[in-house]
């Protein structure tokens, strides 16, 4: 009798098995975070993505359709061949089935050309070029956070009106710097400004000072850092020490809470910024955010939840699918709506983009702030109808028209 028992319920666990090998034939979902371990992009997203990545493995189970969740990371070093490289080995030896983040704009471009080679998931986190929900878009893409488009939107349309309608550009010199100052210049002279100039500088840049000295003789209102990460706050510490704050508006055109943080509130303060993330917004995303400070010891970054987030929309899609394979996936993906303490009632737009509302943020002053992290002042919330690009005007290849 007992080993009939035995042998009844090793025939169960080998169906178990065979139906969990059939629906993922890899034996595990993987997915692998992508990005910036090292350098000037490492805050924003870094080992901190790659927490939020494995909290929302976690908190479903550390299993889907009865096989684990692995999370993989890798340092992209924001250089395209070896980002490029890292994604091939992952998908062909790995067996990878969804890569995030991405940090810098070249490498998101090259990995979701390659995912829509390989057939794979790409959800973009940490990149902003609109290009990869316009003319590079794809339908193994997907943009989860936000893009140039809705940065200079939110940032360029509130301080057009008040009253700053010239504008100089410093400009990180890559697709990411290009691609938020074409969409700003767009927003500035839609709303009747004008751009007297530009300066483009090179990544990781140490020294600001001629750059900064530029955008002064240009006597522009504005001065439009189209850069990010250690890059934005280098920029903002040049234009302070030179004086450039006493006669023109620092506009940081992409800038994160871990800038505020890293710059201090006396540096920061009254600087506007467009995020799609606050961790002090709500009861939802400050008890997540709670959770994540236990792990990280720093507040997270909108890269950071978003990523959490995409995470978690990802593996409910491989719930709901029954399988990993990636075109149901994707079906499922674009069929569920996304609730969660990131994004309400957003939804994954037919050209890849997440459509969720964006906010205009003020950095407080010192004595505004009640403490450790308590860094921003909601201006506005920006609907997602309005700060992402309209379908009219899109020319991504997937949108019908």
């Amino acid at each position: 009798m007992k080993t009939k028992t035995i042998l009844s319920a090793l025939a169960v666990l080998a169906g178990s098995y065979g139906t969990a090998m059939a629906q993922v034939p890899s034996g595990a979902v993987r997915i692998g975070v992508l990005n910036d371990q090292s350098g000037t992009y490492s805050d924003i997203g870094g080992m901190g993505s790659v927490i939020a990545a494995r909290m929302a493995a976690e908190d479903f189970g550390g299993k889907v359709l009865g096989v684990p969740i692995e999370i993989l990371f890798a340092d992209a070093q924001n250089k395209t061949d070896i980002s490029a490289a890292k994604a091939r080995e992952w998908f062909d030896v790995n067996k990878v089935d969804m890569i995030t983040d991405l940090a810098a704009s070249n490498v998101g471009l090259a990995v979701m050309k390659l995912g829509k080679e390989k057939n794979k998931v790409v959800i973009n986190t940490g990149s902003a070029s609109s290009q990869i929900t316009g003319e590079d878009c794809n339908d193994r893409t997907v943009h989860w956070v936000y893009n140039t488009y809705a940065l200079a939107t939110g940032t360029g349309n509130a301080v057009l009106k008040q009253g700053g309608d010239t504008w100089f550009f410093i400009t990180v010199d890559y697709a990411f710097g290009q691609a938020l100052e074409k969409d700003t210049t767009n927003v500035v002279l839609a709303g009747g400004g004008k751009v007297l100039g530009s300066v483009k500088h090179p990544f990781n840049s140490p020294d600001f000072s001629s750059f900064i000295l530029q955008a002064q003789g240009s006597k522009a209102k504005v001065i439009g850092l189209a850069n990010a990460g250690s890059d934005a706050i280098n920029a903002l510490k040049a234009a302070r020490d030179f004086g450039a704050t006493k006669n023109q508006n620092i506009v940081g055109l992409l800038s994160f809470i871990s800038d505020v943080h890293s710059l201090g509130l006396e540096y920061a303060q009254g600087m506007q910024l467009t995020e799609a993330f606050y961790w002090d917004m709500n009861d939802e995303t400050r008890a997540w955010s709670k959770r994540f400070y236990e792990k990280h010891k720093r507040m997270p970054t909108m890269v950071q939840a978003g990523t959490y987030s995409a995470v978690n929309h990802y593996l409910k899609a491989v719930q709901a699918a029954g399988t990993s394979a990636t075109d149901p996936v994707m079906a499922k993906m674009r069929s569920m709506p996304v609730n969660d303490f990131f994004a309400k009632n957003a939804s994954i737009r037919e050209d890849g983009q997440l459509m969720h509302d964006m906010y205009l943020f003020k950095v407080k002053t010192p004595a505004e702030s009640k403490g450790p992290w308590d860094y921003y002042n909601v201006v506005s919330t920006i609907p997602a109808k309005e700060a992402f690009l309209p379908l009219s005007e899109s020319k991504c290849s997937l949108v019908k028209k």
